[in-house]
């Protein structure tokens, strides 16, 4: 065979397509419109052809494989914060400490409240007495409401505060004298005649046989600060059996009780259940030419058998003003066997020149007042403590 015969071999045909082959027969994608706006040209997509599920199903890829990826370990450089110190105020607090549990110990809870929160707490009493149980029923009538809950919750540290703050000398009752007396102070203060009008009243009565000031006013205190409150008042009274001046203690007590039953005589209002009170000065001789005044207070409620005596501290005379009232006293005088006509006041005050009535303060610092309101408050505590005993008996 010639070279030119071997040239004219027809090519071998190309197989056709298989049939099963589905993209030989897709159509190329067809362009798609363009329409220019003036607004900016949309970004082309791309659609990709529909594909029958049989062939998406064999030209899907494989999900990748997940690769466990060890985590790396981020260094975190220490940072170094410094904080100014503060000086705050912190109340002391009990913290509850809470012990740490262990892997292998069984799961404990640790409560930070006691287990007795808001049960209420016993007092420590014998089993006689936790035996029995009190109700408000159980106690006496007398008893206040806040006693009976302060006996049925002796626990209670509230009641027992309001039991304490409005019992006798609580502190209620302390915070309202106090108020009262400082009211009262101001009162007498601004006008110290007030506090007469103040104090009396009550159911304590008492009469003065006397209608000098310097022995009504000490007597009248010292009743309203015993007895609180006091109705005190003050009648003229003389004795004609004694000298002007009694000498001795029996001179001053007979002239005391001279006074007491010239009220008594004089005024039918002052009864027996009325006591009343006389103020006798007389001059006492301790040792030879050592002279003392000394008031004698007497008092005498006959309702009750009630007789007080009680002196004074005593005032000293010098032994030249005994000597002048002697020697002015004259020797035909009627009285002159318990005293002298010529009174001790009276030649104080020409030798001290001072009035009669304070030549005590003149001569020692201290008045016949302040004296007498001593001696009348130990005659008022003495007389009180008789009355508490005689109402025991009744």
């Amino acid at each position: 065979m010639s070279n030119n015969e071997k040239k004219r071999i027809p090519d071998a045909p190309v197989p056709a397509a298989a049939p099963g082959n589905l993209l030989s027969s897709v159509a190329p994608p067809s362009q798609l419109p363009n329409f220019v706006t003036t607004s900016p040209a949309p970004v082309p997509v791309a659609v990709a052809p529909q594909l029958p599920p049989q062939l998406a199903a064999t030209l899907a890829p494989a999900p990748p494989a997940l690769v466990p990826i060890a985590p790396t370990p981020v260094p975190v450089a220490p940072t170094s914060v410094s904080i100014a110190p503060t000086s705050v105020p912190i109340a002391p607090a009990q913290i509850p400490v809470v012990s740490t549990m262990q892997p292998d110990s069984p799961e404990r809870f640790c409560p930070a409240i006691p287990p007795s929160k808001g049960e209420p707490m016993l007092s420590i009493r014998s089993p006689e007495d936790s035996q029995t149980t009190q109700s408000p029923d159980s106690l006496p009538d007398s008893m206040s409401d806040v006693d009976k809950l302060g006996d049925i919750m002796p626990g209670s540290g509230l009641f027992t505060w309001v039991k304490g703050a409005v019992s006798s000398g609580g502190i209620l009752q302390r915070v309202a004298e106090k108020a009262k007396n400082s009211v009262d102070s101001m009162i007498t203060t601004l006008d110290p005649q007030m506090k007469e009008y103040l104090n009396s009243g009550g159911d304590v009565n008492v009469v003065v046989a006397s209608d000098k000031d310097v022995k009504i006013s000490p007597v009248r205190e010292a009743f309203q600060i015993v007895f609180g409150k006091a109705t005190v008042t003050g009648y003229e009274a003389q004795s004609d059996v004694t000298a002007a001046q009694p000498v001795g203690y029996a001179a001053a007590y007979a002239a005391a009780k001279q006074r007491i039953a010239h009220i008594r005589s004089a005024h039918t209002e002052v009864h027996n259940n009325i006591p009343i009170v006389a103020v006798e000065g007389f001059l006492h001789e301790a040792v030879t030419d050592r002279w003392y005044a000394i008031d004698l207070l007497v008092l005498s409620q006959p309702s009750l058998g009630i007789e007080l005596q009680l002196q004074s501290q005593g005032c000293p005379v010098p032994a030249a003003a005994v000597a002048a009232a002697r020697a002015n006293t004259p020797e035909d005088y009627a009285h002159i066997q318990t005293g002298f006509s010529v009174t001790v006041p009276s030649v104080m005050a020409d030798s001290l020149q001072v009035p009669h009535t304070q030549w005590h303060e003149a001569s020692t610092g201290v008045s016949r007042r302040e004296l007498l309101l001593l001696a009348a408050r130990s005659l008022a505590s003495s007389y009180k403590k008789l009355l508490a005993v005689s109402a025991a008996e009744i």
